[in-house]
């Protein structure tokens, strides 16, 4: 087996830090998302109020409150800036990355499995991309890995620690984003007699019993915020905390629904590019083949509980987004990091061939990258590539190159180079697209006008619907009004000095003109003054 030792947390720290570095110098504050629960925070720091969270002065009941409550925690240190609301998630990832080697290190405490596991998961495309965005999905990734920690601290009978931690993790992962937690950890924990085998097999009665009085250790945590905050904002954001999010989404979501067999099709392309490493393959297809040698492995068979029924319970939920698996990505992690430790040196295909594939894969993603404009014009597709930096395109080049010309050999050396592929990836596609990102997904030109102009005593007002993407970039401190059809010209009549918002997909040369123009997407926002639309009423509707 080759030598992992080297593979230490500055390895994989270095790795973290550059693609976090790369996205707060290279891609702005993503809208809707991060925009909307950067605002909320912003509006939880201009008025105080730390048990409701608000956007755009309306109670916020999409998501729970840790995640702000951070940020305005760290603004407390530093002041109120951008880069600490996109270093929270970010350094719950890395934070994962350190607890998921744990985990493997306490299931295999002989294997050198647990040096590879953070490689493994910051290696892959999609954990990479994801580390970076202000999102809850990491943080639910930690408190599972807690979770997972405390029930195998309960199998090894540390049992008032273990059931305490599992207890943290439900209460505060449900503080994160909410009951979903239990998805990712309940299963592991019921299903506990298929994988906590051996000598150390507990009593079930005691362990189920423990795992009753966990959870509600839990949910009182949880509850501590939920009941106070259900009764400052009022029955309706009560009803939606209490119910309406969670079920919503399990019965039927009011957003990205999706069919059952969704997560199927779209984890080969998550888990890229690892599904491309033959040697790896190759074990995988070794150990399904003598499967009866690892279904005793009570670690192998946690990961697979983990992994499988995350899956299998997120597919007959109807609301899907990709984000969505990557608490269970350790499990994963960890189970691959098992089979990779196990490679002895007869079982890594010879260099050229054991790295063609992922090497392959990076330089057709180059030329693709390269020679975008030209793809573009060929396909009639020059709106998506005409403003893309193919200059970035250069480092995927450049790394495909020196792998094929000098592949490395040993096993330490292929994961890291595989783990550099996916690193340099994720940190030129955000290159490639700066242009895009700058000129049609930074919205701070528009919300610094606004700002100027709620400063001058003008109301701003948003045509139709509002996601709170202009309060925090302009630091906004009054709402925003939401209008629309049939109530725009009434509310003006009321309000003397006022400008507009409005997306237009064209602006029209020989129409009234808007005081400030900016590109979003493939649209553009535009400002209207109250004289401009009392003269041109239908000026602020969409087209």
């Amino acid at each position: 087996m080759p030598d992992y030792s080297r593979l230490t947390p500055l390895v994989w720290g270095l790795l973290w830090a550059a693609l976090v570095a790369a996205a707060l110098s290279i891609r702005p504050l993503m809208p809707v998302d991060e925009t909307r629960y950067v605002t909320v925070a912003w509006e939880m720091w201009l008025d105080g109020d730390y048990l409701v969270p608000h956007l755009n002065g309306a109670t916020y009941s999409h998501k729970p409150p840790l995640l702000f409550w951070l940020i305005n925690a760290g603004w407390g240190i530093f002041g109120v800036n951008e880069w600490w609301p996109r270093l929270v998630t970010p350094l719950f990832g890395l934070a994962s990355l350190s607890l998921s080697a744990l985990t493997c290190r306490r299931l295999w405490p002989d294997s050198q499995a647990y040096l590879i596991v953070p490689i493994l998961l910051l290696g892959t495309f999609s954990w990479g991309i994801y580390t970076t965005l202000t999102m809850f999905d990491l943080m639910i990734a930690l408190w599972t890995l807690v979770g997972i920690n405390g029930l195998i601290d309960v199998w090894q009978r540390k049992f008032l620690r273990g059931w305490l931690l599992f207890a943290i993790a439900i209460g505060l992962g449900v503080l994160s984003k909410g009951p979903v937690i239990l998805v990712y950890l309940l299963p592991t924990a019921l299903l506990a007699p298929y994988w906590a085998v051996v000598a150390t097999r507990p009593n079930w009665l005691a362990w189920y019993f423990g795992l009753i009085v966990s959870i509600l250790i839990g949910a009182g945590i949880a509850l501590a915020w939920a009941i106070p905050a259900g009764f400052s904002g009022g029955e309706e954001y009560r009803n939606a905390i209490f119910w309406g999010q969670s079920a919503g989404r399990m019965v039927q979501s009011f957003a990205h629904r999706e069919p059952f067999w969704w997560y199927l099709t779209i984890l080969p392309g998550l888990l890229l590019p690892w599904l491309l490493w033959p040697s790896l393959l190759k074990k995988l297809w070794q150990n399904f083949r003598q499967r009866s040698q690892s279904d005793a492995d009570p670690g192998l068979r946690l990961s697979l509980v983990w992994a499988v029924t995350t899956i299998l319970i997120l597919s007959a939920i109807s609301g899907k987004r990709p984000h969505y698996l990557l608490p269970m990505f350790p499990a994963l992690a960890i189970g691959g990091s098992v089979l990779v430790a196990g490679l002895a040196k007869s079982d890594f295909l010879r260099g050229h061939w054991d790295m063609l594939p992922p090497t392959l894969f990076l330089f057709i993603l180059g030329v693709a990258a390269g020679f975008a404009p030209e793809i573009g014009a060929k396909t009639n597709a020059t709106i998506w590539t005409a403003e893309i930096n193919h200059l970035w395109a250069v480092p995927l080049l450049a790394l495909a190159v020196f792998l094929i010309l000098k592949p490395p050999q040993g096993g330490y050396q292929r994961l890291l180079a595989i783990a550099s592929i996916s690193a340099v990836f994720v940190i030129s596609l955000q290159g490639v697209l700066q242009p895009i990102l700058k000129t049609g997904y930074d919205l701070r030109p528009t919300a610094n006008y606004l700002a100027k102009a709620q400063q001058q005593g003008y109301t701003i007002a948003h045509f139709g619907k509002y996601h709170g993407q202009f309060q925090f970039l302009g630091r906004l401190e009054k709402p925003v009004i939401i209008t629309g059809d049939g109530e725009v010209i009434k509310w003006l009549a009321n309000t003397p000095q006022a400008k507009i918002v409005s997306v237009h997909t064209k602006l029209d040369s020989n129409g009234p003109k808007p005081d400030f123009v900016q590109k979003y997407r493939r649209k553009y926002l535009t400002v209207w003054d109250r004289a401009t639309v009392l003269a041109h009423p239908k000026a602020p509707h969409r087209n």
